[in-house]
């Protein structure tokens, strides 16, 4: 008997960092993939879950260094499941944060191959809160705000104004490498004592955490390497990281400044 492919599409948000906070959907959806095209960031023993027998591709994007174009995964997600059947597009935190889901998905199906979203564990809120850093927290704020630091022309969005004028948590995501002109900018819009942190590989073994102010980040940011993911947080409920009013660690995080 013939066998025949049926292609389709899974986009799985494999979580912020750690193999383990994956939902089960996506396990079980990664574990019966043909073809795995994944991201950069994505932990590399989520891979080693993957049936030997299917293919893993990497077709990540990091710090203006590109595997593919856009367009050219577009391609591949729809070659490969035409292919090969079930395709899994194993992406960074949730699939529709800042991920590009949708330009995948209305190509992919623009070829009639349907198409399965299984969200993940955002990074946004899960990476601060494996810090101790809430969200929002009574008294303190009623609100967050999530963005990206600049516009794909590179200017800073609008809604980093919008944010700083607000009394709400800003988290900034893909900022690290503009950490200084952001936390400049929203000075001028906030009280320079406002707390801020800037966390980097959240949730894996290696997590750092910068703990600070809007002050003593815009005299001198602490030694971050710039090529490491990261993630910023401003706000008061910085203040709830069990470390920020440890005196010795203000000693030693702010006699630098």
């Amino acid at each position: 008997m013939e066998f025949v492919i049926e292609p389709k599409v899974t986009l799985v948000g494999a979580g912020p960092g750690a193999s383990d906070l994956i939902t089960v959907r996506g396990l079980k959806a990664l574990k019966d993939a043909d073809v795995v095209l994944y991201d950069a960031l994505i932990d590399e023993e989520l891979l080693q879950l993957v049936d030997v027998k299917s293919k893993v591709i990497y077709v990540g994007k990091r710090c203006g260094t590109h595997s593919r174009t856009q367009e050219q995964i577009n391609e591949m997600i729809v070659k490969m499941a035409l292919e090969f059947g079930h395709v899994v597009r194993l992406k960074g935190g949730d699939p529709f944060v800042f991920g590009r889901a949708c330009e995948e998905i209305d190509y992919a199906e623009s070829f009639g191959i349907p198409v399965t979203v299984v969200p993940g564990v955002s990074s946004a809120i899960a990476v601060p809160s494996s810090q101790g850093i809430p969200m929002t927290s009574r008294g303190l704020s009623s609100s967050f705000w999530v963005m990206t630091a600049t516009k794909r022309d590179g200017n800073f969005s609008e809604d980093l104004q919008h944010a700083a004028r607000s009394s709400a948590t800003l988290v900034i995501l893909m900022g690290i490498r503009k950490a200084a002109e952001i936390v400049s900018k929203v000075r001028e819009y906030r009280d320079s004592s406002t707390p801020v942190a800037i966390i980097q590989n959240g949730t894996k073994a290696n997590e750092e955490c910068f703990l600070g102010t809007l002050s003593s980040f815009s005299v001198k940011l602490p030694a971050i390497d710039y090529e490491r993911p990261g993630i910023i947080v401003i706000g008061d409920v910085v203040a709830k990281h069990p470390l920020y009013f440890n005196e010795e660690v203000q000693r030693m995080l702010f006699s630098a400044f």
